[in-house]
């Protein structure tokens, strides 16, 4: 029995998703553990993703916290589990993302992987994304070629979305290889605004971007920006789209209500994954959904109503929790890399190759 555990902590900044899982004779997630992300942490790590200053002192100082987070979130995963740390092969650590400019040659996940398998006693595997950008790829997504090892073997068509704070496709067809790309804003922009206007970090189930209705001069200036016309291999970040870059756009139009606000948003999300996906798989028969977007009813009715002839559903319908899928998704990775497996594609992030991913901290 192999068990590997995944660390991941996105863009959404919301907390730690730790994932068990076993792969032999299949990848199977046996156990999870979530740790909410500390207030005092979060905004810290947030205003990291930009120039401030210190950084350099500042970000060594939250990796720590960060690192100390997943360690308690671990050993409270082995403890309910009856497990030792000498059980687990490795652990596979994203690491929190502060910065992602593959166009000029760099991507920083902070994560301190030496203090973590220091706290931890087991080995660490991490900077997942550092080896595609120096082949000449985009470092992201990564997910699709977990998404292809799980659902590869269903017959027809489909497209996995992952919607966390960000948005991307991973289109699986038989006899090719599987490709994808990022589509732009997932649940950034939403989180960003609500919590602007009413000091909540979510919409739960999309109930005040429904309770809204789109603007159309809104959705069209959003939609002006190069990246929705640029075509994959690409990524995106929150050094694009963020909450100045909404204000700004905000700035040049008349007043809003601002659940109007909200649902054009909304739109905006869903309308640039559907349009990315009619262009690069124009038959997919089957939409499967995860991250925490898969929970947004609002955004998930809309999904079904722009793609009327595909089935729209969570990774759930395939036994797969649509919360744990990017953690699973690091777990594998760091399994390839100490088997020495290729982890990322070409198809997806343009490098120049396949290349194993990953630096390693033994234990």
């Amino acid at each position: 029995m192999a068990l590997y555990i995944g660390v991941m902590s996105g863009t959404s900044l919301d907390g730690l998703d730790i994932a068990l899982i076993e792969l032999a004779p299949a990848i199977k997630l046996i156990a999870t553990h979530y740790i909410p992300m500390p207030a005092v942490l979060r905004t810290e790590l947030l205003e990291l993703c930009s120039s401030g200053p210190d950084e350099i002192a500042r970000s060594a100082i939250a990796q720590q916290s960060w690192v100390k987070l997943a360690a308690q979130g671990i050993h409270t995963l082995l403890n309910e589990q009856k497990l030792k740390p000498e059980d687990i092969r490795a652990i596979g650590s994203h690491g929190q993302t502060i910065r992602h400019e593959p166009a000029r040659g760099f991507t920083v996940q902070i994560g301190n992987p030496a203090l973590l398998s220091e706290l931890t006693g087991i080995t660490v595997v991490s900077d997942f994304r550092s080896r595609d950008v120096a082949a000449g790829g985009q470092g992201a997504p990564l997910v699709p070629a977990f998404h292809e090892a799980l659902f590869e073997e269903r017959a027809g068509h489909r497209a996995v979305l992952n919607v966390g704070g960000f948005s991307n496709l991973s289109l699986i067809a038989p006899a090719k290889p599987v490709a994808g790309f990022d589509c732009g804003p997932g649940n950034v922009l939403l989180d960003a605004w609500i919590h602007q206007q009413r000091g909540e970090h979510f919409d739960r189930d999309g109930q005040w971007a429904a309770s809204g209705k789109v603007e159309p001069a809104l959705l069209k200036a959003l939609l002006s920006d190069p990246f929705f016309v640029t075509k994959g291999p690409k990524s995106t970040g929150r050094e694009v789209f963020n909450l100045p870059w909404l204000s700004q756009h905000l700035s040049q139009l008349p007043a809003f209500a601002p659940e109007n606000v909200q649902a054009t948003l909304l739109e905006l999300t869903a309308l640039t994954i559907v349009e990315s996906l009619q262009y690069a798989q124009p038959n997919a028969q089957e939409l499967l959904v995860c991250g925490g977007g898969a929970h947004n009813q609002a955004f998930m009715k809309r999904l079904a109503e722009l793609l009327p002839e595909a089935t729209v559903s969570s990774t759930a319908a395939y036994g797969v929790d649509p919360d744990w899928v990017e953690a699973m998704a690091f777990a594998w990775l760091a399994h390839c890399c100490l088997e020495g497996i290729p982890g990322n594609r070409p198809s997806v992030t343009g490098a120049r190759g396949l290349r194993i991913l990953g630096a390693i901290y033994p234990a």
